[in-house]
């Protein structure tokens, strides 16, 4: 029997983080993990942060531990409470919950009693070298550093100074406090690195208690270790760090986080710098971070994508130690196969021509149950009204139509989706050859339910013209032409990929039980792709935009 076990049926590998949770469980280094997610409140949370979120949270989840959301929030210049709560209301629309909402700057005062710890050890001096000298004295990775002239100061004069630093008494940029480790050391993190700096600026938090502010090395391992995370984990680009987080943890003797880093998202013709997205808005390249073509998570929520087709899309990329570009394929695979499964079928024609059924009582209309989701045949239903007077999509007719065409012809048939067979008699066009109507006959004994049953190759969708509602649709494609946006020429800018094609907005026709959906989720344009209704909607013309097409050739692995 074990050797017919399907692949389906194989229990899915352990990535190598879930390898180090349970092993360390196992060897008792922890009764439970901790986790944590910190962000830094400084801007709006994209697709990057969404694969560190579902890793963060989802293995607490599963291994019975908890996540804490902590803001790393110590350069008061960039960070602004309109970010906390955006970052909190990501967090909940991703599904997750956070133990505990912790600050960076709730530990301000401890970090400073340990920085004077550190000083009084002898272990961290005040510099007073530019930042421009200290670049240049740190060395490179073929020669050592050289010795900043300050570093020798007594233990009492750096504590003096450090203070007078927090008393306000020294202007930005002229005094930093820097560890007093090794200017020869081969990891350039350890030359000396940087603690505190000086920055007068208003904090979200703090207000105006503090002038000095300490750096990130200086601060996130401790951070880690006063909330007790078994296993901090980040993006590649954080190795670097992980020795010196783990000196400071060790020279402060206090409880031993440990670091751990998997490989950040890339995604094809996608940015994912917060810098440059801040670009964007700025110049109103974009209408905003959620802007539904921007990779925040405010702007893909905008556009339509669920929040379990983004659990499902950093399920299927796994965890890996190396970086890798993914294909932005896989994540509108994701989100079409969530919402094919949920979303609910409207007509809407989008380049309209006129049909006239020629043999259709004038005053009369019918109104046909259709189901509101194919799958589920026998659910909920909406009304769909029929009349004399249709639209339908242009692309939908052909006057001089190859063999393989199977919609509408001259004296061809097509079955109208949900109701009858009609036949195309005559062509009407304008006085420049445009086709403008197409009077047709439609056959009453090919009623859905109660004539007899006659096949047809062509099914094509319309809307009723007395009922038609117009909307806008915004139709949404990718915001750069550049597939890997690392690999911009040294001789370009990165705007200079931005997709001049990335919105066009038309107007469509519509049934009228697309403005009375309440599902809440996107919705699908038959035979066209799956749109979402828009915040920018009125009572006289709503929004939809597009959230992806309805069928793509990609195939994930």
């Amino acid at each position: 029997m074990e050797e017919n076990k399907t692949v389906a049926e194989e229990p899915r590998k352990l990535n190598f983080l879930e390898e180090i949770i349970e092993k360390d469980l196992a060897e008792g280094k922890c009764q439970s993990i901790m986790t944590r997610f910190p962000p830094e409140p400084n801007g709006y949370l994209h697709l990057g942060h969404a694969k560190s979120i579902c890793l963060n949270f989802g293995l607490a989840e599963k291994y019975g531990g908890k996540t804490n959301l902590r803001y790393d929030d110590t350069n008061p210049t960039k960070e602004d409470t309109e970010y906390v709560d955006s970052i909190k209301e990501d967090i909940k629309w991703l599904g997750f919950q956070w133990d505990k909402e912790l600050y960076a700057s709730d530990y301000f005062d401890q970090l400073y009693e340990w920085a004077e710890d550190m000083i009084k050890r002898g272990l961290a001096y005040v510099d007073d070298e530019s930042q421009e000298e200290i670049r240049l004295h740190r060395g490179t990775v073929d020669t050592p550093g050289t010795p900043s002239p300050y570093r020798d100061r007594t233990p009492e004069e750096n504590l003096r100074l450090f203070r007078e630093m927090k008393a306000g008494k020294y202007p930005e940029g002229s005094k930093v406090l820097r560890a007093k480790i090794d200017m020869a050391h081969p990891n350039m993190m350890f030359r000396d690195p940087l603690m505190y700096r000086i920055k007068f600026a208003s904090h979200h938090r703090t207000g105006d208690k503090w002038c000095i502010y300490p750096m990130y090395d200086f601060t996130h391992g401790q951070c880690d270790s006063i909330e007790h995370i078994t296993h901090s984990i980040c993006t590649l680009e954080f190795d670097v760090h992980r020795p010196l987080y783990d000196w400071y943890i060790e020279t402060l003797g206090i409880y031993p986080s440990h670091q751990y880093e998997f490989a950040r998202l890339n995604l094809t013709y996608t940015l994912m710098s917060k810098r440059k997205l801040l670009e964007l808005v700025q110049k109103g390249l974009v209408s905003g971070w959620d802007d539904p073509r921007m990779p925040t998570l405010c702007g893909v929520r905008r556009r339509g994508y669920t929040p379990e087709a983004l659990r499902m899309f950093c399920d299927k990329i796994g965890v890996s130690k190396r970086d890798q570009l993914m294909d932005i394929q896989l994540l509108e695979w994701c989100v079409r196969q969530d919402l094919n499964a949920r979303s609910n079928r409207y007509m809407v024609v989008q380049d309209p021509v006129k049909v006239t059924i020629t043999n259709y009582p004038e005053d009369k209309v019918e109104w046909f149950d259709c189901p509101l989701n194919p799958a589920d045949p026998d659910g909920a239903k909406r009304k769909v009204p029929f009349s004399r007077t249709l639209w339908i999509e242009r692309a939908d007719f052909m006057e001089d139509a190859p063999k393989k065409f199977f919609r509408l012809r001259p004296d061809g048939e097509v079955r109208l989706k949900y109701t009858y067979i009609i036949k195309c008699n005559e062509v009407v066009k304008d006085a420049e050859g445009n086709v403008v109507e197409l009077k047709c006959t439609y056959d009453p004994t090919t009623h859905p339910t109660e004539g007899e049953w006659r096949s047809v190759k062509g099914t094509i969708h319309w809307v009723s013209d007395a009922h038609a509602k117009k909307i806008e649709i915004r139709d949404y494609d990718r915001l750069f032409t550049l597939a890997d946006m690392s690999q911009v020429p040294e001789d370009k800018d990165y705007k200079d990929f931005l997709n001049p094609e990335s919105l066009v907005v038309k107007e469509g026709l519509a049934e009228p039980a697309l403005l009375n959906d309440a599902s809440c989720i996107a919705v699908q344009f038959e035979r066209t792709g799956y749109y979402v209704l828009d915040r920018d909607s009125k009572p006289e013309k709503a929004v939809f935009n597009k959230t992806t097409s309805l069928k793509d050739s990609y195939k994930p692995e």
